[in-house]
C-alpha cells in the first residue's frame, strides 16, 4: 500500500493541474454563485408538493403562486448559469491582460445571457391577444440548458479577451469622460459575441432542426443513462474520495462534469413525483451530499464518531471530538487533515468503498424497493440523516435507509479505525515511556535549580506585579502587534479565508473574529467559498487559502497581487491548529504583513 501511495503522489501535479483548470473551476464558481437561488427556491417547491404525499392538494391559486417562485428562479437556471460561468471565466482571463486593459466583467456576464437566448431559447410567435409578438418558450431556459450554458459561458469571455488583447475596441478622444469611453470599448466585443451566436443559431437550426441545448441532450443521452448505472455511479462517487485521498479537493474535479446531469435529473424526478409517478433518477445533488458523502467526501461521519468515542489514542480521541460537530454538518476537513485520512494507507479502502456502497444501497432502494429518489435541494450543510428523508419527499423507506447507511459505514470503517487506533496508541505509550525516562534523569538537576528559580520569580513578581498580568493574557488587549500603518484602511486588519464550500473557511474566520472581540483587537475576518471572493479582494489585507484549495494557489496569488493583498497558503494540520489556536494564525498574519 505504501508503494501505491508513493505512486499516486507522483500523479499529484497532473491531478492538481486538472483541478485548477480555468474552465472546470469556472463551472464550479458559477454554480456557487447560483446556490442561494437553488436552495431558496426549493423551499417553495417543497411546500407546494410535499402535501401530495398525504393526498392533500393545496388550493390552485396558492399552488400556482408557490410554483411561480420556483419556475421564475430555477426555471431560468440555464440562462443564469451562462452569465455566472462567463463572469467567473472572465475574471480568470483578466489576469492574463494588462491591469490598464481589463474586460468589463458585468458586460461579459450580460453578453453571455443574451448569447444564450440566441443559441438556445426557442421563440414563440403569438399574433393575437395581449401577448401578441415574440414570446419565449421556457423549455430550455432551465436545467435542460445547462451544458449549452457552459458552452456559451466559455466562448463569450474568450471573444472579449480576443478583442481587448488586440485593442479591437471603439477608441474615444481623451476629452471623453472615462466611464463613457469604457462603455464604447465594450461595443465591438459585444457585437462580435452576440453576432457569432446569432449566425451560429441560424446555421445550426438549419442543419439539425434543433436548438443547441436540445441537440446536446439527444447526443449525450447514452452518457446520462450510463451515469445512472451501477458502474457509472461507482466511478463518479469513487473518484471524489480518490482525489481527496491524494490531497486534491475531489468535488472540484468531478462536480463540473456531472453538475448539469444532477440538476436536470432532480427536476425530472420532481416532474414525475408531481404526476404521481415513481421518481427514478439516481444521480442528483442530494445523492452526493445526503447518501454518498455522509459527513463529507469519503462518508466520514461514522469514522469521526468512532474516533471521538471509541479511540484509546488521546490524539485520535481529541481529533474526533473536535471534528464531530463540523463533520455532522458536512464539513469534513478537520477529520481529513486532523487524523489524517488523506494519504493515510490505512484508510484508502474505506474512503473509496463507503461512498460507493452507500450510493448502491440508495439505487437498490429506489429501483428495487420503489422508494422515490431526490426531488428537491437542500444545502450541503444539512445533516445527511435529515436531508435524505426530507429531499425524497419523506419517503418512509428513506428513514430506514438513513439508519442503514450509518450502520454500513460503521462496519466498513471499524476494522481500519481499530488498526490505526492500536498503532497510534502504542506510539503514544512509547513516547510517554521515553519521556518518563528522560524526566527521571533530569529530576536532580531540576531540584537543584528549583529554589533559585522560585526565589527569583517571587522577587520579580514583587517588583513588577503589573507585568505578570500582561504575560497571562493570550494577546495584548490593545492593538497588539498589528501594523495598522500597513493595512489598507489604516484602522482594521481585514482577513479573508477561502475554502471549497465556505464551511471550513468559516471555522477559522470565526476563530479570528472571536479572538479580536475577546481582546479588543482591530480584526475583521470572513470565510467564503473559492469563487465568491473576487468582489471582496480590493478591501482585503490578507487572504488565507485552506489546504483543500491549494490547487488554486497560483491563480489566487495573481489575484491578490492585482489588489495589493497578501496570501497565506496553509497545510492541513497547520490549518486545523489555527482553528483551535487563533493567536497562532494572527501571528502568522502579522509576520506576513511585516515582510
Amino acid at each position: 500500500m505504501n508503494g501505491f501511495v508513493a505512486m499516486i503522489e507522483k500523479w499529484q501535479p497532473a491531478f492538481k493541474k486538472l483541478a485548477a483548470n480555468k474552465y472546470l473551476s469556472s463551472i464550479r464558481d458559477g454554480f456557487i454563485a447560483l446556490m442561494p437561488i437553488v436552495l431558496f427556491s426549493s423551499l417553495f417547491l417543497l411546500i407546494a408538493n410535499i402535501p401530495l404525499i398525504w393526498g392533500y392538494h393545496l388550493p390552485t391559486g396558492l399552488n400556482d403562486a408557490l410554483n411561480k417562485f420556483y419556475n421564475y428562479s430555477m426555471g431560468l437556471m440555464g440562462m443564469l448559469a451562462a452569465g455566472t460561468v462567463a463572469k467567473a471565466l472572465g475574471q480568470k482571463l483578466n489576469l492574463e491582460l494588462s491591469k490598464t486593459n481589463q474586460m468589463p466583467i458585468t458586460a461579459v456576464q450580460f453578453t453571455a445571457n443574451i448569447a444564450y437566448f440566441m443559441a438556445v431559447v426557442d421563440p414563440v410567435m403569438t399574433k393575437t391577444g395581449v401577448n401578441a409578438g415574440i414570446n419565449f418558450a421556457s423549455g430550455y431556459m432551465g436545467t435542460k440548458g445547462l451544458i449549452a450554458a457552459f458552452v456559451v459561458g466559455f466562448i463569450v469571455p474568450n471573444i472579449y479577451k480576443f478583442c481587448f488583447k488586440r485593442n479591437l475596441t471603439v477608441k474615444m478622444p481623451p476629452q471623453v469622460p472615462q466611464n463613457i469611453s469604457d462603455a464604447f470599448k465594450n461595443v465591438i466585443p459585444f457585437a462580435f459575441a452576440t453576432t457569432f451566436f446569432w449566425l451560429f443559431d441560424i446555421v445550426f437550426r438549419a442543419l439539425t432542426s434543433q436548438n443547441l441545448a436540445e441537440w446536446i441532450i439527444n447526443v449525450l443521452a447514452p452518457i446520462f443513462s450510463a451515469a445512472d448505472s451501477w458502474g457509472g455511479l461507482a466511478l463518479i462517487y469513487g473518484a471524489m474520495p480518490f482525489f481527496w485521498f491524494i490531497g486534491i479537493q475531489g468535488p472540484s474535479v468531478v462536480e463540473p462534469a456531472i453538475a448539469a446531469t444532477q440538476y436536470a435529473n432532480a427536476d425530472t424526478n420532481m416532474a414525475l413525483f408531481k404526476a404521481g409517478e415513481h421518481a427514478t433518477h439516481i444521480l442528483t445533488y442530494g445523492t452526493q451530499y445526503f447518501v454518498a458523502t455522509l459527513g463529507g467526501t469519503g462518508a466520514t461521519l461514522m469514522v469521526t464518531l468512532l474516533f471521538a468515542f471509541f479511540a484509546k489514542s488521546k490524539q485520535l480521541k481529541a481529533v474526533g471530538r473536535a471534528a464531530s460537530v463540523p463533520v455532522f454538518f458536512g464539513v469534513n476537513e478537520p477529520i481529513l487533515f486532523g487524523a489524517p485520512l488523506i494519504l493515510n494507507p490505512t484508510f484508502f479502502f474505506p474512503m473509496i468503498v463507503a461512498p460507493i456502497l452507500n450510493v448502491w444501497l440508495f439505487k437498490f432502494f429506489v429501483e428495487v424497493l420503489n422508494m422515490n429518489s431526490f426531488i428537491a435541494y437542500m444545502p450541503f450543510t444539512m445533516p445527511g440523516p435529515i436531508g435524505l428523508p426530507l429531499c425524497t419527499g419523506f419517503a418512509p423507506l428513506a428513514f430506514v435507509l438513513a439508519i442503514l447507511l450509518l450502520v454500513v459505514d460503521t462496519i466498513i470503517y471499524y476494522p481500519f479505525f481499530k488498526a490505526y487506533d492500536i498503532a497510534t496508541y502504542k506510539d503514544e505509550l512509547a513516547a510517554e515511556a521515553a519521556e518518563g525516562a528522560a524526566n527521571v534523569q533530569s529530576t536532580q538537576t531540576e531540584s537543584n535549580t528549583l529554589t533559585a528559580n522560585t526565589a527569583a520569580s517571587t522577587l520579580e513578581t514583587a517588583k513588577k506585579p503589573e507585568e505578570k498580568k500582561t504575560e497571562q493574557a493570550p494577546v495584548q488587549a490593545n492593538n497588539g502587534d498589528i501594523p495598522l500603518d500597513k493595512v489598507k484602511d489604516g484602522k482594521t486588519l481585514n482577513v479573508l479565508v477561502l475554502c471549497a464550500g465556505g464551511g471550513t473557511s468559516g471555522i477559522l474566520a470565526n476563530a479570528l473574529t472571536k479572538l479580536g472581540q475577546n481582546n479588543n483587537l482591530p480584526i475583521e475576518s470572513i470565510g467564503k467559498a473559492y469563487g465568491t471572493h473576487s468582489d471582496l479582494l480590493p478591501d482585503m489585507d490578507i487572504v488565507i487559502l485552506a489546504p483543500q484549495m491549494d490547487t488554486m494557489e497560483d491563480e489566487l496569488r495573481k489575484e491578490t497581487s492585482q489588489y495589493d493583498a497578501k496570501m497565506i497558503k496553509t497545510s492541513g494540520r497547520q490549518y486545523i491548529d489555527w482553528t483551535q489556536h487563533a493567536e497562532k494564525a494572527l501571528k502568522a498574519i502579522i509576520d506576513e504583513i511585516n515582510e
